[in-house]
């Protein structure tokens, strides 16, 4: 376990040619979004270019050399550096986090908690060294965590645990790259430029595209639909924006999985409506606007679960068939009906996904129960139980709602309903 100020040696000593650096951090604030990053710099401690600047939407420096990904585990994002093809005019790799937008958002490294960074040998997964930090921060809103650099031929590493006010603008700035925020780049420092441009809806994507990279569903493609319980125990939800928030980060997977950036919605309790899809362009008040204002939609009365399922089918199915997967998100706040597990044995040899959501602490004896579902060519189902949706993170939510999907897919394929 390293300490503020401490040195190791990173190859000295050791064969280490590939060094995966992790990152991690513990947050209770779903609107909180924290980012890692790496600033290849020179003798000169500045990035010479903007492309080495390696962050999420920069994954790849010097041809691969350095790259950002997401991480396994607890470990939340990761710098991976090929020592050996990094060329000698990099003298040092500063590693940092990031509040995103924090000074505008009020959120600062105070928020955040068991910040630390692990240096690990990728080849063997040895574990170099550890630190922890951040137990000392305030109001800052960016943190170099440590410093990768060369001395006498070798790599080592100082643990430094320094907090930045200004978040990521003020890194960059530090560090050589200059940052508008007002007047739009004609070069590539408009994607230096770009994190602290982010909206609430482009962060959610980012954060949707790190765990496909975690679940290893990059480069998968896949029609998303939403299915919003709409019975009279969520009047509650949908008056109080809770649900209009869920429509928002469902939207983020759509627009990662699916070309066309349209999230399929559904509403239902003992009648069932099917809305006009949602997109960036439009999903500004859409619960308020196409949902509670619609006359024609029925609301806050029983629920009936079966209904809606067979118009989801009916849609993929019938209606728009394609060999692209379709995966479901299912919304419910308490027990589904009986007959809804016989629809989901018999909608097993379709190309869909079911991933039900319990919200709040209702009885899910049903849903609870999916995993056990006789009579199913594939297990096309999951479920997982939410107290509170508005309070968990991005990050604990698009883990949990992406958890089996995979598994699914090569089943279904193994078995000939997904080509």
């Amino acid at each position: 376990m390293l300490v503020k100020g401490q040195k190791v040696d990173v190859t000295k000593g050791r064969n280490v040619s590939e060094l995966a650096v992790h990152f991690g951090w513990k947050c209770d604030n779903a609107r909180i979004g924290i980012d890692a990053a790496g600033f290849v710099l020179s003798e000169r401690g500045k990035c010479e270019r903007d492309e080495h600047f390696v962050f999420y939407g920069n994954p790849h420096g010097f041809g691969g050399a350095v790259t950002h990904s997401a991480a396994e585990g607890e470990d939340r994002e990761a710098i991976r550096i090929s020592l050996q093809s990094v060329p000698e005019s990099a003298d040092k790799i500063a590693l940092t986090v990031t509040i995103h937008e924090g000074e505008k958002q009020g959120h600062t490294m105070k928020d955040v908690s068991g910040l630390y960074v692990r240096l690990i040998d990728a080849a063997d997964g040895e574990e170099i060294g550890r630190f922890d930090f951040g137990s000392d921060l305030g109001m800052e809103t960016a943190v170099v965590a440590g410093e990768l650099y060369r001395y006498q031929g070798e790599w080592k590493f100082r643990a430094v645990g320094s907090g930045f006010f200004g978040g990521l603008q003020a890194l960059c700035e530090s560090f050589g790259l200059e940052v508008r925020e007002e007047e739009p780049a004609a070069s590539e420092a408009a994607a230096a430029a770009e994190p602290l441009m982010l909206s609430t809806i482009d962060l959610r994507k980012r954060t949707v595209g790190l765990m496909l990279e975690k679940k290893q569903l990059s480069g998968v493609v896949a029609r998303v639909g939403l299915v919003l319980d709409i019975t009279g125990s969520m009047r509650k939800l949908y008056g109080n924006g809770t649900v209009q928030e869920v429509v928002e980060r469902m939207l983020a997977v759509a627009c990662r999985f699916d070309d066309n950036g349209a999230l399929d919605v559904w509403v239902y309790d003992h009648e069932f409506s099917r809305l006009t899809p949602v997109t960036e362009r439009d999903f500004g008040g859409y619960v308020e606007t196409r949902i509670l204002n619609d006359p024609s939609i029925h609301k806050f009365g029983r629920n009936n679960e079966p209904q809606v399922m067979e118009d989801v089918i009916r849609k993929y199915v019938k209606e728009e068939p394609e060999s692209t997967p379709v995966f479901i998100i299912f919304i419910n706040d308490g027990g589904v009906v009986r007959p809804t597990k016989r629809t989901l044995a018999e909608a097993a040899v379709h190309p869909i996904f079911w991933q039900f959501v319990g919200i709040g602490d209702a009885d899910f004896e049903v849903l609870s129960q999916l995993d056990t579902l006789p009579g199913r060519v594939v297990d096309n189902a999951n479920f997982f139980h939410i107290d509170d949706i508005a309070a968990i993170t991005d990050e604990q939510l698009y883990d949990k709602l992406l958890n089996e999907f995979p598994l699914w897919l090569g089943e279904a394929k193994a078995k000939g309903i997904l080509r």
